[in-house]
């Protein structure tokens, strides 16, 4: 096998496979890159760590010969990146070595056989998504993550919910204690509700391989897995198998307490509080009133802050505690510079709810005793 490409032609991918690659060395193929050059001068690079696996291909402008390899991708990603700018790149596979050469640089790597490289398997296909756009997508992903558990013994937390039913796309986080929730109204009409869970890490990923363009993601959904196309990249993940908590009965009504206040002064201000706060819960206390909201905070060593912000405040005077750092991630996604929040009681969840033309955001944090 042989071919040659210019180091910045290579690099992208690289780069955009990276994430898949296994980084903990439970098997030694799994830190490698299989690498197949087709008779059609296609190159094609794939990483996986068994759950998720990314591949790229693209067309080589010189002429190759065909073959398939497996070789170290860290090493070989540092390589490239550490040679000259717009240098070409070669790479011949013999007898178990991959010699890399560039200008008067020669680098041999130890390969291993590419039909040891373990693939996900095929998709069985349920659904196709193919309306939406990279940047829709990524926005969907952002306002959502973030809720997402991570290591949670309830195994179907550490990932991120995707429910399409009729001509609504859903996407919903929670780790208990706080949750997310995004909805896009789409063209077509996808029947019945399906719901799968997507892994913490190939959310991570998504987020990672999509930009901000207007160009159109096809998202497969089978039984077992779920696979992303974006130009020449495909993303394939195993789903996680579990039954995703009710989270309508999570998302508290919209209360008759309301807090209208500008978003930014009101982030600011729980994050100047927050740090003298409990370095563990992080625990901050929120007094309500007709024009103002007092943000608390104290510590086991006896320092406090508080501050007050003028705001407008409908119903009953009130007092809450909350995670400061779970309000702040929800403020920070947040597009609207005046935000509305609803209160039940004291004991109840707070919302923010907006709507913004096809799309409509919930995020839920749950109270703090304090």
């Amino acid at each position: 096998m042989q071919f040659s490409i210019s180091r910045e032609k290579l690099l992208q991918p690289l780069q955009s496979i990276s994430g898949a690659v296994e980084k903990r060395q439970t098997l030694p193929i799994l830190s490698h890159i299989f690498i197949d050059v087709s008779e059609q001068n296609e190159l094609t690079l794939i990483g996986t760590d068994l759950e998720v696996e990314i591949k790229m291909s693209l067309l080589l402008d010189e002429a190759s010969t065909a073959g398939t390899t497996t070789i170290p991708a860290r090493k070989f990603f540092d390589l490239s990146k550490a040679l000259a700018d717009q240098s070409s790149i070669n790479l011949t596979v013999n007898d178990n070595k991959a010699v890399v050469r560039s200008g008067k640089s020669r680098f041999t790597l130890s390969t291993l056989t590419a039909d040891d490289f373990p693939r996900v398997s095929e998709i069985n296909e349920v659904v196709t998504i193919e309306e939406l756009s990279q940047s829709t997508l990524k926005k969907l992903l952002q306002k959502t993550q973030f809720s997402m558990a991570m290591q949670d013994v309830r195994y179907y937390l550490n990932g991120l919910l995707l429910e399409i039913e009729g001509n609504e796309l859903r996407l919903v986080a929670t780790d208990g204690h706080r949750l997310a929730y995004a909805r896009r109204t789409v063209s077509n009409d996808y029947g019945e509700k399906r719901q799968v869970i997507i892994p913490r890490k190939a959310v991570q990923e998504m987020m990672r391989l999509l930009d901000d363009s207007d160009d159109l993601v096809a998202i497969r959904i089978g039984s077992n897995h779920l696979q992303i196309s974006l130009n020449e990249i495909t993303m394939t993940t195993k789903l996680i198998d579990g039954r995703y908590p009710d989270y309508d009965r999570v998302i508290p009504k919209e209360g008759d307490r309301t807090l209208v206040t500008d978003k930014n002064a009101f982030r600011s201000a729980i994050s100047r509080v927050s740090i003298l706060s409990n370095e563990k819960y992080r625990g901050i206390r929120m007094a309500m009133s007709e024009d103002t909201v007092t943000i608390h905070a104290n510590n086991p060593d006896q320092e406090e802050a508080e501050e007050e912000l003028q705001v407008t405040y409908s119903g009953i005077t009130m007092e809450i505690g909350f995670n400061s750092a779970y309000m702040i991630d929800a403020l920070s996604v947040v597009d609207e510079e005046e935000l509305t929040l609803y209160f039940v009681d004291e004991n109840s969840s707070s919302l923010i709810h907006i709507e913004n033309g096809e799309d409509e955001y919930k995020f839920v944090v749950m109270p703090m005793r304090l």
